[in-house]
């Protein structure tokens, strides 16, 4: 819901930085790998409870997401540079409430469990619309510099990571912070196959 306005936001100084990582020899690739790797560093931290420096982690992986599409733009989208970065953000989203079950499992476990089946239903219905809408040549207005279709909803990058730093944050509220956002995240999926369905069911031409 807030993606086309944060991508609006951070763009100038985004695309600032990608001009200069233009420059250098290292590709959007391995900029998606290497946040990966960082973001990999969320785990072992919310395993001993270092909410701080899982907070930094996260930042840090964001950071290089927008870095990539940044450096990609610049010297060419291609399809499996779009294939890893949505493969390695939806693990990524999947490891930050699994990080939080660990660290504690007694309180977090079945609420962490629940979001991550949320997070399986809209990362779901996001990619399988996405083929299809390649398979029509379906156009995105809204996000047209994308490797693949990115259908909106209630709960999308922006928020998602919103919420990940409320996690952060307050720790000992993980819980009840992933009961609403895994809630959300359902209205989105279901949001998104009714309106996948509805498009989808015109046949082409």
């Amino acid at each position: 819901m807030l993606d086309r306005y944060a991508i609006k936001l951070i763009k100038a100084p985004v695309n600032c930085v990608g001009l200069l990582l233009a420059k250098t020899p290292f590709t959007a690739n391995q900029i998606t790998v290497a946040g990966f790797g960082i973001g990999l560093l969320t785990l072992p931290a919310l395993l001993y409870q270092q909410y701080w420096l899982a907070l930094c982690f996260i930042i840090i992986n964001r950071i290089f997401d927008g870095l990539d599409g940044a450096l990609a733009r610049r010297r060419g989208i291609t399809d499996c540079g779009g294939f890893l970065d949505i493969t390695l953000d939806f693990l990524f989203y999947s490891l930050v409430p699994f990080g939080f079950i660990l660290a504690d499992p007694t309180q977090n476990a079945v609420a962490g469990a629940f979001l991550i089946f949320a997070f399986v239903g809209t990362g779901s219905s996001f990619l399988a619309f996405a083929i299809m809408a390649g398979k029509r040549d379906i156009d995105n207005p809204v996000y047209q510099h994308k490797s693949l279709f990115y259908l909106g909803g209630l709960t999308e990058g922006t928020e998602t990571i919103a919420c990940f730093v409320l996690f952060c944050l307050f720790p000992a509220h993980f819980a009840p912070i992933a009961w609403i956002f895994g809630s959300l995240c359902w209205v989105t999926t279901a949001t998104r196959i009714w309106a996948g369905y509805q498009t989808l069911k015109t046949p082409v031409g």
